[in-house]
């Protein structure tokens, strides 16, 4: 269904979003019912009134962050040359003008709603206090000669040195910051300070949050840590590293760990892992672990637990699925980096590609459950940026780059942004990705942590566009005319990230879907379904539908849809709203639902063609566009799963 109403008109599908309980539902008095048509299924003319869904009100509105920034608090974002610290970072996101680490203006379009500064936990702290010639860095001659160094103008040669030498093992005595030291521990009541300083519960709320950075022979394996909790139980352990013996670069230790902290605090946190495209296949094991060891249920039901979101797209790739994963998905080669892993150190071969994109993660898991009774990758979807610049910038007209030095320059194209004998990433294959969008009942900790370990959550690209996906037996055309289809959605049925029962006698289970352009961005292309399943001899397959879209396109033979179009002009960098629509619906029903097999439905909604970040530093530095970097993206949003068992 193609809505026809503009934008403003549409604010009601984002306000009219809950319906109370039948139970709750109070009587209406005798008078006021007479004004109602026997149809009416309500208990008042307001339909915004009484929305409680369980022990709360339903979410009534999405709010917009970034799990996944880094400071100069972060080893390799001061290295390379990140000065801005914990304040600036939460100064950005509220929306104030700060100046960059190169020395340019920069500003949000809109400000975050939240904001998780997840600084790396290894050697956290250490750059803030050599740039300050702190005197326990000056008395060991190796950090002199790098402050000494830095003074002098080398500190790309240092930066290179210094994260060499970490990677390696082979940092000098008396310079690492070890949980049981001194500025390690002051380093992690900094970050705690900071985010109690800035959170305002209800206006913006500032997660305490860290990195874990487990790199295992150059394979990706990092997770994002958040606490629900504030300073009086943050501040009881210190954030967990990877460097032995009080880190650890296993998962399960790091599993071990959470559940340390929850036990001795009473308080809550999670993990999100991220960049599986870069783990060369061991993000995602459906055997053993990257050392040999068996998955077991200690492993599926802790990975379960601890883990509901994945970070599915971010500056270094989108992480959704694989053109060679997803063979019949035009779609699927969004924004790859398919060279190898984190640091280029081995060469990508497609048997990895499996253990990688979240997709398959999602098929992967349905087989796991039914071998080892628990889905290990039940998982949301979000987006986060992984800046290293402490600024949160994921939209293409504003994209500051991955770290400092790969702020915008005429030349940040044209470089190789990581490169060896394994292969290149150009400088212009960063991505302006991404944001993580979350439905909870306030703008609190609290709220939003419980929505995200709900899954109540959904992944852009960058965009602000507005999604809902429900999962139920009963939903109608009538449900999403009515302009406030998430009274239904939640009484009727169960929203992105939950879990729709069985229902005996029933044909398919229906989905109501539906989104709103950014309204500063570009209309809408189409919205898609995403069906994974298990079949009965144990394969695990996929499907995309093209549910709704713009205009009065028909599939082909082949059953695609035809390409919405493009009006991106290069030369000027810019793009018109002529074709597209600003809002699509859709009420689907499964054609090929098998009440017999496990299964997960995602929507995948895509907008229509708009420029590229690299677009636009051609266009405001004069430069050429870099051979094969694209003119145009089309941004995306990836809803959390709702998931069927028989």
């Amino acid at each position: 269904m193609v809505f026809t109403g503009s934008v403003s008109m549409s604010i009601a599908l984002v306000l009219g979003l809950g319906a109370a309980p039948a139970a709750a539902q109070m009587p209406m008095p005798p008078d006021a019912s007479r004004v109602l048509s026997d149809d009416y299924e309500g208990t008042s003319y307001s339909p915004y009134a009484a929305r409680e869904v369980g022990d709360g009100d339903a979410p009534s509105r999405v709010l917009w962050g970034d799990t996944h920034l880094h400071t100069g608090m972060s080893m390799d974002a001061g290295a390379f040359g990140n000065r801005l610290g914990l304040e600036d970072a939460y100064r950005f996101a509220r929306g104030e003008e700060l100046v960059s680490s190169t020395g340019m203006p920069v500003r949000l379009s809109r400000p975050l709603d939240f904001l998780v500064v997840a600084d790396h936990s290894d050697n956290m702290g250490f750059f803030p206090d050599l740039y300050a010639a702190a005197p326990h860095i000056m008395a060991v001659p190796k950090g002199k000669e790098w402050y000494d160094r830095i003074q002098a103008g080398e500190g790309v040669g240092v930066a290179l040195e210094l994260i060499g030498m970490f990677s390696q093992g082979q940092f000098p005595d008396g310079l690492m910051y070890t949980p049981d030291s001194k500025p390690y521990k002051a380093a992690w009541q900094e970050t705690i300070d900071a985010a109690e300083r800035f959170n305002d519960p209800g206006n913006f709320t500032a997660f305490i949050g860290f990195e874990w950075t487990s790199l295992v022979k150059g394979n990706n394996m990092h997770r994002v840590v958040i606490y629900r909790d504030g300073a009086d139980k943050a501040a009881q352990m210190v954030a967990y590293t990877t460097v032995p013996p009080l880190g650890s670069t296993n998962p399960r230790d790091l599993w071990k760990w959470l559940t340390r902290y929850e036990e001795t605090t009473g308080g809550e946190v999670l993990a999100i892992a991220h960049n599986g495209n870069l783990a060369n296949g061991i993000m995602f094991p459906l055997e053993a672990q990257w050392d040999g060891t068996a998955l077991d249920e200690t492993y599926v039901t802790q990975r379960r637990k601890w883990e509901p979101l994945y970070e599915t797209t971010q500056i270094k790739g989108d992480g959704e699925t694989h053109p060679f994963l997803s063979p019949n998905d035009e779609f699927a080669d969004y924004e790859t980096w398919a060279i190898g892993n984190l640091d280029v150190s081995e060469a990508k071969t497609n048997d990895m590609l499996a253990g990688e994109y979240a997709r398959e993660a999602l098929k992967r898991g349905l087989a796991l459950e039914a071998r080892l009774g628990t889905n290990p990758y039940k998982f949301g979807q979000i987006g986060s940026t992984d800046s290293h610049t402490a600024l949160a910038t994921a939209q293409e007209d504003n994209f500051f780059g991955k770290h400092s030095g790969a702020e915008p320059k005429p030349d940040r194209m044209a470089h190789p942004f990581m490169e060896n004998e394994n292969g290149t990433i150009m400088g212009w294959q960063q991505v302006a990705s991404g944001l993580a969008a979350v439905w909870a009942t306030g703008n609190t900790r609290e709220a939003i942590f419980d929505a995200m370990e709900r899954r109540e959550t959904y992944a852009t690209t960058g965009s602000r566009m507005v999604v809902r996906l429900f999962g139920g037996w009963g939903f109608t055309e009538k449900d999403l005319d009515s302009r406030t289809p998430a009274l239904a959605g939640y009484k009727k049925g169960v929203p992105m990230g939950g879990d729709l029962p069985a229902q005996a006698g029933a044909a398919a289970p229906s989905f109501m879907v539906y989104a709103i352009r950014d309204p500063i961005g570009g209309n809408l292309d189409r919205i898609q379904m995403v069906k994974g399943w298990l079949a009965a001899d144990g394969e695990t397959h996929e499907k995309v539908y093209d549910v709704a879209w713009s205009g009065d396109r028909k599939p082909r033979a082949d059953g695609k849809l035809p390409p919405v179009g493009n009006t991106v002009d290069a030369a000027r960098a810019n793009y018109t709203n002529t074709i597209g629509s600003p809002e699509l619906g859709a009420v689907w029903t499964d054609p090929d639902f098998d009440a017999a097999q496990k299964a997960f439905y995602y929507a995948r909604v895509i907008e229509i063609p708009t420029p590229r970040w690299s677009t636009y530093d051609a266009f405001r530095f004069g430069v050429p566009i870099p051979e094969g970097a694209p003119v145009s993206t089309q941004e995306r949003a990836y809803t959390s799963p709702i998931w069927y068992t028989p």
